[in-house]
């Protein structure tokens, strides 16, 4: 870990309001699906409460922003309500959420001063922690420019200090990277764990083989072409792995766009540079249609034997029959460090391709297993619960609490490369 991250640990936080940015963002209209991502800052709150600290959360929920329109919708669906009842409950506390005037469409545009009551009565022990309302809910938090710095020196004068717990939140926003400006920073417990486990992937033991899946290519395009000349084995799946699939062998497969597939063959092209990398999963689910794995409309198939110019309907999984393979089994069983940050099928009906990857990676017991997290963590708990179980308690696991904050910091090759680290890092050497 970088010497000049500053540290919660060394934050004097005895009768100080501490402003604390977690990324709890784990509910989905209105309901909480994993809670994995709350509990794992429990740490950094307990450390402040018994340093004598008065704190204040703040998270984003969802994408409340329609940027096409550039309005905000203030809803139930991105309530952080949910996550309060949630801690309330767990650790007994009492939590007090502020609300604000909404303008129409274009969410709250200031932190009013009647917050300053709320303040008042955290001080004085009448309730136990603040949660500010959806961090995307105020105009200010995704601006640009004064309009961001604005905002961020307001949620500044809410408080004495800035923790940051929020690996998972790396985009540059007025409550991960513009706060820093205005109050003494530093990376809570959270933080520094995610960037310890980063370490294990930038050092990784060999052989390091990477599994990644994703809806569109263009999304993880940046990320998979570091990965690609990081590992010694790559394996893709979902309509990344589709597009792929079109651009080697010269056919058509419903649901990939022509964005996609002008991608996937630059990538594939490029990838004929480190011949034996990408590990071909063979056998995949062809189906008639998005509504379910329905009985008569779909097959599995060998991608082998499709012929070049063929049009196939929706690809829906890798059948796991793949990784029965034997030339797939010996790249897993090998493997000293697995990177995941991928779901093979399309949820919740297509599954077996995501159980078939996870317990044939569990099978290598040597192994460190890196899960990134978002859906990859979701669907290992839906589908394996004991293995996610386990692998929480496991020195051989670690589930990241944010895919895409992994993702940029492969693809800048630091953890320098997520934005609000950087900010931390920065800030403490001024």
């Amino acid at each position: 870990m970088n010497k000049t991250l500053p540290l919660i640990q060394n934050a004097d936080l005895k009768g100080k309001v501490v402003l604390v940015r977690v990324d709890h963002n784990v509910v989905k209209s209105g309901v909480i699906h994993d809670p994995y991502r709350i509990d794992a800052t429990i740490g950094t709150m307990f450390h402040i409460l018994a340093k004598g600290g008065k704190i204040i959360l703040m998270t984003h929920v969802g994408r409340p922003k329609d940027k096409s329109t550039n309005t905000i919708n203030i809803s139930d669906k991105t309530s952080v309500l949910p996550i309060v009842e949630y801690l309330k409950e767990k650790l007994h506390i009492s939590i007090e959420v502020p609300e604000f005037y909404s303008h129409q469409d274009q969410g709250y545009l200031s932190i009013e001063t009647n917050i300053n009551h709320a303040i008042k009565r955290l001080k004085n022990s009448e309730t136990d922690a603040i949660y500010l309302p959806n961090t995307r809910w105020f105009k200010g938090e995704e601006a640009k420019g004064e309009e961001q710095d604005r905002f961020a020196n307001q949620l500044a004068g809410l408080a004495d200090i800035y923790i940051n717990d929020a690996f998972g939140s790396w985009q540059a926003h007025a409550s991960t990277v513009g706060i820093n400006k205005y109050l003494p920073s530093y990376a809570g417990f959270l933080m520094q764990k995610e960037i310890k486990n980063l370490e294990r992937l930038f050092n990784a033991e060999k052989p390091f083989l990477s599994v990644v899946a994703g809806s569109k290519f263009d999304t993880k395009i940046e990320p998979l072409y570091a990965l690609l000349k990081k590992s010694d084995k790559l394996v893709l799946g979902g309509v990344m792995y589709n597009a792929y699939l079109c651009a080697k062998y010269d056919i058509s497969i419903k649901g990939v766009d022509d964005n996609d597939k002008k991608l996937a063959g630059e990538f594939y092209k490029f990838s004929q540079q480190y011949p034996g990398k990408i590990v071909e999963l063979p056998y995949v689910v062809e189906s008639d249609t998005l509504e379910g794995k329905i009985e008569g409309k779909y097959r599995s198939l060998d991608i082998r034997k499709v012929k070049p110019g063929t049009s196939l309907n929706y690809i829906l999984d890798v059948a796991s029959e793949s990784f029965g393979v034997q030339e797939v089994k010996d790249v897993f069983h090998s493997a000293k460090t697995v990177f995941v940050n991928a779901v093979m099928g399309f949820t919740p009906h297509f599954n077996e391709g995501t159980m078939a990857l996870d317990t044939l990676i569990d099978e290598n017991p040597d192994a460190v297993k890196l899960y990134g997290g978002g859906d990859t963590m979701q669907e290992l708990k839906r589908l394996l619960p004991g293995l996610y179980i386990m692998a929480l308690d496991s020195p051989k696991y670690y589930i990241f609490t944010g895919g895409g904050a992994v993702l940029k910091a492969i693809e800048q090759g630091t953890h320098l490369g997520i934005a609000p680290i950087d900010e931390l890092i920065k800030r403490s050497m001024e």
